[in-house]
């Protein structure tokens, strides 16, 4: 899952951004109502979380200007306003749900992932590509009933290719799909990640799942050679 916090308080956004990375959820931030409408309208996102209070362009305002050109993506208002009218308000903006602070980061996973369901995305919990099974939730994988254990980062980035069975994804994608929007697509964070993984997944195996697309990037065959 990968999501937009739009928060203008930066301790909060970033023990968010910490705690949603703990939990294998990319989580990019946005400081202002101007920043978050851009990143909202110019990547995908599984669900966006908006503050109501931002130093520019109020939560409200900033989710009627998603949804003038984006219906689709889930919005959760997270706010410390907590009277009914701004509620109300908030919902009839375009919100899809309405979470107050102080809250529960349990709460807010939760309430994350339901809206995940009602969006683009339904999060299976164990995705399988041949003999290789991950276990979204737990950040569990296995190949042949042998565990295999991985980073945070591997994993997000196999789980990123498990979704997606031998399509061929650029670097340019990897990056958005496994890591936050300050990494740079041009560095070889992807190279040397996916290098790892072959190393745990498909090495040990003597399987070749990971394969090279050259010129364009990578690909999880379905039934590698």
């Amino acid at each position: 899952m990968r999501i937009l916090i739009v928060e203008d308080e930066a301790k909060l956004a970033a023990l968010l951004q910490r705690g949603l990375g703990e939990e294998g959820i990319t989580a990019d931030v946005a400081g202002t109502g101007a920043d978050g409408l851009w990143q909202a309208t110019e990547h995908p996102y599984d669900v966006v979380v908006l503050d109501l209070m931002l130093p520019d362009l109020d939560g409200l305002e900033l989710c009627r200007r998603i949804r003038a050109v984006d219906r689709r993506t889930p919005v959760l208002m997270l706010t410390a306003v907590a009277s009914v009218r701004d509620r109300v308000a908030g919902l009839e903006a375009g919100a899809d749900d309405y979470l107050v602070k102080p809250f529960a980061f349990d709460e807010l996973l939760a309430r994350l992932r339901a809206l995940a369901r009602r969006g683009n995305v339904v999060p299976e919990d164990e995705l399988r590509v041949g003999d290789l099974v991950l276990h979204v939730r737990s950040r569990r994988v296995s190949r042949s009933g042998v565990d295999i254990a991985l980073s945070t980062q591997e994993f997000a980035l196999l789980e990123a290719f498990a979704r997606r069975p031998g399509e061929v994804l650029t670097r340019e994608q990897l990056v958005h799909l496994a890591w936050d929007i300050a990494y740079e697509a041009r560095s070889n964070v992807v190279d040397v990640c996916v290098k790892g993984l072959r190393d745990r997944i498909d090495r040990p195996f003597g399987r070749a799942s990971l394969q090279t697309v050259r010129g364009i990037g990578y690909r999880l065959a379905e039934d590698p050679a």
